[in-house]
């Protein structure tokens, strides 16, 4: 499915300027697409951001300040930022069109490259992120997504400061770290802040991906990756790829310091290092093909021989021995005849030496009682080691969960067993989390090794608006690693619905709750003198001492003028005294008033339970039929 044709900016000329011609991507913060410039008749690709970042004032703004920094960045490994504007409601950046593949798609394809071509390519990337640097820009999302190989192998490094531009949006506000989790620095992580070392600590994540084929970290969530950014050390590639060269293992371990002081101090430092790197490093070869032969594209002559032709068997006569040999006599060669010798006795000793050693088979001790197996190999001849113990979900604490070698295997009487004993399941404790914002209970979470569940907000006047309440399951318990923590919030006062409630009970109970209350009466068909709206919304999330508006029906309307008109009181209806049911139980209000043939609608003002208020009012007379309000 072609899906440009149901995209509605194909076709479209932006700004009395821009043709868009087709889409070429779409990414999590604006589409791409391929565009003529009319007035200057060249292709360019327009970058058009997402309608939720076009719609904010805060981001519109950045985004114009930022286009015209990158717009005075030149560099030949820097995507040229030709215009940026705005057009209704579309957010536009003007910039050089680059025909290739970005670094991501190779990745896909290739997997891990040689360190060499590694390096190749980081080096026109650190040089275009030093430019950037000298002039005293951050890039913040440095990631092979962002880096672009032309189809003739030049290196293109885009989207220089759309990043800051982010940052000025609500996004932020609300806790969302700006960059890729899989390339953020420490310092991203903790404090949000970036400088010039967090692009290198990127560089250097990226370079570790180029020669690995895979980043250093992984996790269930990015909040996982997130911690071990913040607290562990990243490993080197080496590790992952023995023959990673030594030269790569330091520059990556360099650049990816978590303090940003033992890093390079600026992508320029990182690139002088990647170049001597490169320098040092040996030229590969392929013998098969000669190295003054340039790299054509096409076939060469020898690839395209069939392979049979240098492979014909060369047959020759058999050379007739000479004369004078023939009429020799015998004479050993007594060098050869001694090694001989030798190594007969060699492989006669040989045979009796194992014919001396006794081989005896591991005996099975997993699920065992550690005392109990150490014993039991002991009796065996075996000598016992015992290793620091590991946790398991499957074997129990004090028990033997691995050995090394492993049951069944043959070993020579009196070696070394290695015991690995069980520490049982692995419990971790739910941290106290009580009083901190979401964000930093969130963390808190993560860093212990827990997955956060769900996040609800509840009406609490004790704790702070947007502070933790409590967790579920609660501080101090022992669950599983990994375990799901439901996290309850503050939402701090809640705006109570009083619709309905008579106009003093209603002003009394908001002014005891904090509210400044005002009272307007308006003419209406309602039960005079009760709550026909109010302002803020029932419900809505409020702060203490917050005006409260509410608005009731005229009260000097005669009640029995507005009763009979209501409720055309027939001479044969049934009327029936209201009974006093405040402070009652509800469940055991409504069941009485039911009792009586009244219709119970019961509203929520809190958690307690009880009748608060009613309406009508005790001892009113009212037809069986009637509602009667309640508030808990």
């Amino acid at each position: 499915m072609d899906t440009t044709t149901a995209d509605p900016l194909v076709g479209r000329l932006l700004d009395g300027r821009y043709r868009i011609e087709s889409r070429i991507a779409r990414g999590g913060m604006a589409t791409v697409y391929l565009a003529l410039d009319i007035r200057l008749d060249r292709t360019v690709a327009l970058k058009v951001m997402h309608r939720s970042l076009a719609e904010d004032p805060a981001f519109v703004r950045r985004f114009i300040g930022e286009a015209k920094s990158v717009a005075s960045l030149s560099h030949p490994n820097v995507v040229h930022v030709f215009d940026q504007g705005t057009d209704n409601d579309v957010v536009y950046l003007s910039m050089e069109y680059v025909p290739g593949r970005t670094l991501r798609d190779i990745l896909r394809e290739r997997g891990r490259l040689p360190a060499r071509e590694a390096l190749e390519i980081m080096i026109p990337v650190l040089a275009a992120l030093g430019a950037a640097h000298q002039a005293g820009m951050v890039h913040r999302d440095v990631k092979p997504e962002n880096v672009l190989m032309t189809d003739d192998g030049r290196v293109k490094v885009v989207d220089f400061g759309l990043a800051r531009a982010i940052e000025a949006t609500n996004q932020t506000r609300t806790g969302v770290m700006i960059g890729t989790i899989g390339y953020m620095s420490p310092e991203q992580v903790t404090t949000g802040g970036a400088d010039v070392r967090s692009d290198v600590y990127a560089a250097g994540i990226m370079l570790f991906e180029l020669v690995t084929g895979q980043q250093p970290y992984d996790g269930e969530t990015p909040m996982s990756v997130a911690y071990r950014h913040v607290h562990d050390t990243v490993p080197l590639p080496s590790s992952f790829v023995p023959e990673v060269p030594p030269l790569v293992d330091t520059l990556v371990a360099h650049a990816t310091a978590r303090d940003p002081q033992d890093r390079p101090a600026d992508a320029t430092a990182m690139l002088v290092a990647a170049v001597d790197a490169h320098r040092m490093l040996p030229r590969m070869t392929n013998p098969a093909m000669t190295q003054s032969q340039p790299h054509t594209g096409t076939p060469s002559a020898a690839a395209s021989m069939p392979q049979a032709a240098p492979m014909h068997t060369l047959i020759q006569p058999r050379a007739e021995t000479p004369p004078q040999q023939q009429k020799r006599g015998f004479r050993p060669n007594w060098f050869l005849v001694a090694l001989a010798a030798v190594m007969v006795v060699a492989i006669g000793l040989t045979g009796w030496f194992f014919s001396q050693t006794e081989y005896i088979a591991v005996p099975s001790l997993v699920g065992k009682n550690l005392a109990v197996a150490e014993k039991n190999a002991t009796a065996l001849g075996f000598t016992v080691k015992k290793a620091d113990g590991q946790y398991s979900e499957k074997v129990g604490e004090g028990l033997v969960l691995r050995s090394d070698p492993a049951a069944q295997t043959e070993v020579e009487k009196g070696s070394t067993i290695t015991l690995v004993p069980s520490l049982g399941p692995k419990r971790v404790i739910v941290p106290d989390v009580a009083g901190m914002t979401g964000n930093a209970a969130r963390v808190a979470i993560s860093a212990d090794g827990l997955t956060v569940g769900s996040v609800k907000r509840l009406a609490n006047l004790e704790v702070e608006r947007d502070k933790v309440i409590r967790t579920s399951p609660q501080a101090g318990e022992k669950v599983k690693e990994g375990a799901k923590v439901d996290i309850l919030v503050s939402a701090g006062m809640v705006m109570p619905d009083v619709t309905g409630m008579p106009k003093d009970e209603a002003a009394g109970y908001l002014g005891g709750q904090g509210f400044q209350v005002q009272v307007n009466e308006v003419d209406d068909d309602a039960e005079p003198c009760t709550v026909i709206a109010q302002a803020p919304k029932a419900k809505s999330e409020v702060d203490k001492g917050t005006p409260a508006q509410i608005t009731v029906a005229r009260c000097q309307t005669d009640f029995w003028d507005w009763f009979r008109g209501d409720n055309q009181a027939r001479d044969d209806q049934q009327f029936g005294l209201v009974p006093a049911v405040i402070g009652k139980d509800v469940k055991d209000a409504k069941a009485e008033l039911e009792a009586l043939g009244f219709t119970v609608r019961v509203q929520r003002l809190g958690n307690r339970g009880v009748v608060q208020y009613q309406r009508p009012l005790p001892n009113s007379e009212r037809p069986q039929g009637s509602t009667v309000y309640l508030w808990q």
